[in-house]
């Protein structure tokens, strides 16, 4: 399917959907069909003691949600990847989670870190100067939990697939996988890597590596960013195969590429590495149509995630925020679930 046929497809999205839970933030939401044939999301939650952002930095762990449908609402059923320690390099917080179902085995892409500093108290500030939150963000790595079962258990790798790599793009940190796991079990991967500036870190950007097989090893392709932030600022990309080669949808960071901030921009790719905008660049607005009839305009709308069954795209996923926009302006969140009509204009 091209890429192009996302933005005029989206229907109303069910109020009652998704997937939120008392008492939490909730991110970052990736939907797969069990082998029970119920639909299973796995999501980041962090109490709402801490701060939204960045809470998610010292105290996310992974859980598990289930519907009989794609649309939910989704009923939380357990956490899946706990904090385990600070000796282990996801052993304070798990994130970013991004599940594939291949062959029978389950593969949860997703980012960890860890600290060695006490945990943050109920009201207490841990904002971005904590050491807390600069330990954590500096330890961000991509990492892959692998079970037989979407139930589990999971089998956490001792270390991550993408450690950062001194005087490189991704010097700094990695995180926000966004695999493409082939046919043959070769994975594309995207991801998103900072750059150690001095003692400190510069821009956002995106890179990618490739693995024969998923269980790795991952090698980064490219020495310099495949998107260059100065063209083609985008966060939270998601990526899939095409009969061309490969699709994305995206966090246009920037507004400049699909027209709206914060909004979804679409690209498309022959071999991964090089990618241009669609024709028809924005993948989805912030304003959204409500199944009661009601349109809203989120103050967050990131983390985007497609269903596909039986090869297409049904239904796009995203973590979405309450407010005038910016995390610490957000009084709720959850993840909202948009269906997708099978050809534009129905």
């Amino acid at each position: 399917m091209h890429a192009s046929s996302i933005a005029g497809r989206m229907l109303p999205a069910p109020r009652s959907g998704g997937f939120k839970m008392e008492g939490y933030w909730v991110w970052c939401g990736s939907v797969v069909k069990g082998e029970d044939d119920r639909f299973h999301m796995f999501a980041s939650r962090w109490p709402m003691t801490v701060p939204m952002h960045p809470g998610w930095l010292l105290a996310s762990e992974i859980v598990r949600a289930v519907s009989d449908t794609p649309e939910g609402p989704y009923v939380f059923q357990e956490i899946v990847l706990p904090a385990r320690g600070a000796e282990y390099w996801d052993g304070r917080s798990t994130h970013n989670p991004h599940i594939v179902k291949h062959n029978g085995v389950y593969l949860l892409y997703y980012m960890g870190t860890t600290h060695p500093l006490p945990e943050p108290v109920a009201g207490m500030e841990c904002g971005l100067g904590d050491p807390r939150t600069i330990v954590a963000r500096s330890n961000k790595r991509v990492g892959l939990a692998v079970s037989d079962s979407v139930f589990g258990p999971w089998r956490r790798s001792d270390a991550p697939l993408l450690p950062t790599r001194p005087g490189r793009f991704d010097s700094y940190l990695t995180s926000n996988p966004a695999p493409c796991v082939r046919e043959d079990g070769s994975v594309l991967l995207i991801y998103k890597a900072r750059r150690h500036e001095g003692n400190d870190f510069g821009q956002m950007t995106i890179g990618v590596a490739e693995a024969e097989h998923w269980s790795g090893p991952y090698k980064v392709m490219s020495e310099e960013p495949v998107f260059p932030p100065a063209e083609f600022h985008i966060e939270d990309p998601f990526i899939w195969q095409t009969q061309e080669g490969y699709s994305l949808i995206a966090k246009d960071m920037d507004g400049t590429l699909g027209g709206e901030k914060h909004g979804g921009i679409q690209a498309s790719s022959k071999d991964g590495m090089q990618w241009a905008l669609s024709e028809q660049p924005q993948a989805y607005s912030r304003t959204v149509r409500w199944d009661d009839g009601t349109v809203q305009t989120m103050g967050s709308m990131e983390r985007p995630f497609l269903l596909f069954q039986n090869g297409k795209p049904t239904h796009l996923f995203a973590a979405a925020a309450d407010g005038p926009g910016g995390f610490q302006k957000a009084s709720q969140t959850w993840n909202m679930v948009i269906p997708l009509a099978e050809s534009e204009g129905e």
